[in-house]
């Protein structure tokens, strides 16, 4: 390990991190583009709202599915040779996401593709700064890849919606694939850690990958399908909704993949996960904390952009500009924290950041009133922003620092799961209980509205009880006057969709901040003392 000192002074250094930032921006540039982007992505792909959230969940699925067995596949192969067959695969997958002429083609680009690219290079980056860099300045090191991360938080609304709006989201993705081009030839300069000669423990990634993701799907289809009871002209088994029996044969696959897992360890070959490493105190501290942080995260980046898109319709460059106080504090509080406080107890910064994200999201949820305009999100979204941006300053260094530098790709894969599945969980989550929201307000709406016939009301309450697509006023309006409703009708249509697109908004938030105020109570197992602190 010393043989690669001379890579943590000057230009060498640079050009590593360099490499290796630009990696983790790349993998965070997707989702806060396709956030900003939805509506317009959906009207070019001919889908819905519903449709661009299944494709941004399975993204996140794909990279939380695979990530465990990414980091194995990079220690077989050398971690160096497995970030660069990711930015391939990458890079494919953003090819052929810009040119995706309907939401298949843009599940196979982006979902898939770009999650199987993102789920080798994520491991990588946290193993080759371990390989790279002398364990004094390895904190720093992985603070700037986490900055990384935060820039394409905060450039990711203003290139999204500046290219959307000016030209096509097509672009962004087109320009990533240049990003790839640039960054492979260089890979060269970065030491590499030898390959093991272990071997892939395939029993083990089928149950992760299966395990893993019908727990996530079955969350995807709760909104349509229903938790525990199914919905009219929804599939049943045995009585009860198909998502209660998903999620129970996926916990009881992840709890056979925990026993396998622990067989193969005791029979003395390699395992795909050493089980024994979640028994770290701070080391499920801080994966529990990064998966909290997630799914909140992911929940609220995707209802916030919904409200100024579709509610308020807002253009993409709006919406991106309206994010930017978010993601600016993002930015300056995951930079300036470790700057100015270097020995701060993660615990209490963790807690702080909790708190600001608690407070933000309480205030949204206020805020989805009629009337309601762009300000509404100002304060929240700053708020936000210092919140999860105290909580990237920590967490890295505390996963990292729990475990010896020998077992820095496990910790990467075992984090970039967490995180993966906190996104997908929450984009998932957040939207089943928004479209269920949404369906059950519109159709008491137009219950309750006496401009509305007994035969309308009949026939809404049939053909929308799977599920309403989440309209703006226009698009909505559109549509009636195309099916040729009476007017009085569709004012009244239109103003039940309108009440129940701020209810269920509303309900987003709250559950938002439910889990979040949820975390609190896993911050104990949290240092009090900063990683690397003499006094620790």
């Amino acid at each position: 390990m010393r043989r690669n000192a001379g890579l943590t002074t000057g230009s060498g250094a640079g050009l590593v991190l360099l490499v290796l930032a630009a990696g983790q921006f790349l993998m965070t540039l997707d989702s806060s583009v396709m956030n900003v982007s939805m509506a317009a992505v959906a009207s070019d792909l001919g889908t819905t709202i519903t449709g661009i959230q299944t494709a941004i969940t399975l993204y996140t699925l794909v990279m939380a599915t695979l990530m465990i067995t990414g980091g194995k596949i990079g220690s077989i192969l050398g971690r160096r040779r497995a970030f660069a067959i990711g930015l391939v695969v990458y890079g494919a997958g953003s090819f052929t996401t810009a040119l995706a002429p309907n939401l298949p083609v843009l599940l196979v680009g982006w979902s898939l593709l770009e999650g199987i690219g993102a789920a080798l290079i994520m491991p990588a980056i946290v193993a080759l700064v371990a390989s790279n860099f002398a364990a004094e300045r390895r904190p720093g090191a992985y603070g700037l890849i986490a900055a990384a991360g935060a820039v394409a938080v905060a450039a990711g609304p203003l290139i999204g919606g500046a290219v959307t709006t000016f030209a096509s989201w097509r672009y962004v993705f087109a320009g990533e694939v240049v990003l790839v081009v640039l960054i492979l030839p260089v890979l060269r300069r970065i030491e590499d850690v030898p390959a093991s000669r272990v071997r892939l423990d395939l029993v083990g990634s089928v149950l992760s990958v299966v395990g893993l993701g019908l727990a996530v799907f079955a969350v995807l289809r709760s909104g349509e399908w229903g938790w525990l009871r199914g919905r009219p002209g929804s599939p049943e088994i045995l009585g009860l909704s198909p998502v209660f029996w998903l999620i129970l044969t996926g916990l009881l696959v992840v709890y056979v993949f925990i026993q396998w897992e622990s067989h193969v360890a005791r029979t003395g070959r390699e395992p795909l996960l050493d089980t024994s490493l979640l028994a770290n105190r701070q080391l499920s501290g801080g994966l529990a904390m990064f998966f909290a942080q997630f799914i909140v995260q992911a929940g609220v980046f995707f209802a916030v952009p919904l409200f100024l898109s579709v509610v308020l319709e807002l253009s993409a460059l709006q919406t991106g500009i309206r994010l930017f106080p978010l993601s600016l504090a993002l930015l300056l509080a995951a930079i300036g924290i470790p700057r100015l406080r270097p020995h701060a107890s993660p615990r209490r910064v963790v807690r702080l950041g909790l708190a600001s994200m608690i407070v933000g999201i309480v205030i949204l949820a206020g805020g989805m009133s009629p009337g309601a305009d762009a300000e509404v999100v100002a304060i929240p979204m700053v708020l936000m922003g210092l919140g999860l941006g105290a909580l990237a300053s920590q967490l890295g260094a505390v996963t990292v620092s729990a475990v010896p530098d020998s077992r820095s790709a496990e910790v990467g894969g075992l984090q970039n799961t967490a995180t993966n599945l906190g996104a997908s969980l929450g984009t998932a989550l957040i939207g089943s209980v928004l479209i269920a929201t949404l369906s059950a307000s519109v159709i008491a709406g137009i219950e309750n509205d006496p401009r509305v016939p007994d035969s309308v009301r009949s026939q809404a309450t049939t053909e929308l009880t799977g599920g309403v697509p989440f309209l703006s006023d226009t698009q909505l309006r559109t549509a009636l006057d195309g099916a040729s409703v009476d007017p009085t009708v569709a004012d009244a249509v239109v103003e039940a969709n309108s009440d129940a697109r701020l209810e269920a908004l509303q309900g987003a938030f709250s559950v938002a901040a439910l889990l979040a105020v949820s975390a609190l109570f896993f911050t104990g197992r949290l240092p009090r003392r900063a990683p690397g602190d003499p006094e620790t």
